[in-house]
């Protein structure tokens, strides 16, 4: 098939990798130049911790998060290029002041794990238990939590091994190319089979109600600094995560502002982060301030992702927020199942809202939707392989 794909952000450079190993004909439009790296999938520590983002998230997203970290070593085993992938678990840490914050917080990891049970249990530690995973964290802290099986991976690095192995499988890649779905006609004989939408904030004259969320992050690198998997802190005011790279490289964040304000981070959130990253390890003190980015995160008015058909013959993906990395294998199966039928059984199984695109200021045809969940949950939980294998055979090429 011919495909054109509007986007290359992740979730474009992800579907585009994998229709193109598929053996499909592949064009690739952004607005952006090839080396921007202005996008948001390059504004994110690409944290992969369904049980964690539990306490803010729905179970949608925990679900996704789930699918998505057995599929994300899959999905980089295909890479030439290597991308770090990490699955030790998260720590989560506050101080003495900050417990009854803590205590809310573990509640509500809680009751998501009797929703959910699939999910590894959180284990409270001790300042010894702190040490044992991290020595030197149980100086500072009489207390924590380990959820195990939780990861990341290095979003610099995968962003560019997919766009190394879109060049590489010969992808009509089109740079400072801007378009939108109209300027196509996916099925009839002078265009593309199918076109995916996958434009973030770019899309928003087709949607009505996507916004911009602004995410601020801050590029360390802190070689006295030893923390070895991701760590949140637990604050009132400005709680925050530090995930470690390799190579003495941090990533520290949590900054969520209700703002399509894409300038430069402000001096009050780099002093908050700053001044947090500082009080779970001093040596950050001596760490050398890298980079500073602020970018918006395309975000739908229920804060969940979805998929519309624009047409029988267009897909648009959008609405990722802050979950972009936990969440994209998840998507990418979804999109590459509804390009062979009218439903897919992963989007019905993980609650992915589906729906037609209102026409005229009509009302949407929700094609998955709650009560098609509660269908699954009836059924015993597929997970990766089984969802696979309730794909026709075509679909499995593609996934």
């Amino acid at each position: 098939m011919n495909i054109v794909i509007l986007g290359a952000g992740l979730m474009g450079r992800l579907l585009a990798c994998e229709l193109a190993r598929a053996g499909h004909t592949l064009s690739v439009y952004d607005a952006a130049a090839a080396d921007s790296r202005r996008a948001a999938a390059f504004a994110a520590a690409a944290m992969l911790a369904p049980l964690a983002e539990s306490a803010v998230a729905e179970d949608q997203v925990v679900r996704m998060g789930q699918y998505g970290l057995t599929r994300w070593p899959e999905l980089i085993a295909e890479l030439d290029a290597p991308v770090f992938f990490q699955q030790q678990g998260t720590l989560v840490v506050w101080h003495r002041q900050d417990a009854a914050d803590a205590q809310r917080f573990a509640q509500l990891l809680a009751a998501t794990g009797k929703r959910l049970p699939s999910l590894p249990q959180q284990k409270t530690l001790d300042a010894a238990g702190l040490d044992q995973l991290e020595p030197g964290l149980g100086a500072h802290f009489a207390q924590g939590l380990y959820l195990p099986g939780e990861g990341q991976l290095d979003n610099h690095q995968l962003m560019d091994a997919l766009l190394a192995q879109l060049q590489r499988l010969q992808v009509a890649l089109h740079w400072n190319s801007p378009r939108s779905p109209s300027d196509f006609a996916p099925g009839q004989a002078s265009g593309p089979d199918w076109v995916l939408d996958c434009r973030g904030l770019g899309a928003q004259p087709q949607w009505p109600g996507l916004r911009g969320v602004r995410g601020e992050i801050i590029t360390l690198l802190a070689p006295n600094v030893t923390l070895s998997r991701p760590t949140r802190l637990i604050h009132p005011r400005y709680p925050i995560y530090i995930a470690p790279k390799q190579d003495g490289y941090f990533l520290v964040g949590a900054t969520e502002i209700e703002s399509e304000d894409t300038s430069p981070m402000s001096v009050r959130s780099a002093l908050e982060l700053l001044s947090a990253a500082y009080t779970v390890d001093s040596g950050f003190g001596e760490a050398r301030i890298v980079d500073l980015v602020a970018q918006c995160r395309p975000t739908l008015p229920d804060n969940r992702p979805a998929v519309r058909r624009l047409g029988s013959r267009c897909l648009q993906v959008n609405g990722l927020y802050r979950h972009g990395y936990l969440i994209a294998p998840a998507m990418v199966d979804v999109v590459l199942q509804l390009m062979q039928g009218e439903r897919s059984a992963l989007a019905e199984e993980m609650d992915c809202h589906v729906a037609d695109a209102p026409r005229n200021g009509g009302v949407t045809t929700v094609i998955a939707s709650p009560s098609t969940l509660r269908q699954a949950q009836d059924r015993p939980s597929s997970g990766q392989a089984e969802a696979r294998q309730s794909m026709p055979p075509d679909v499995q090429e593609l996934a």
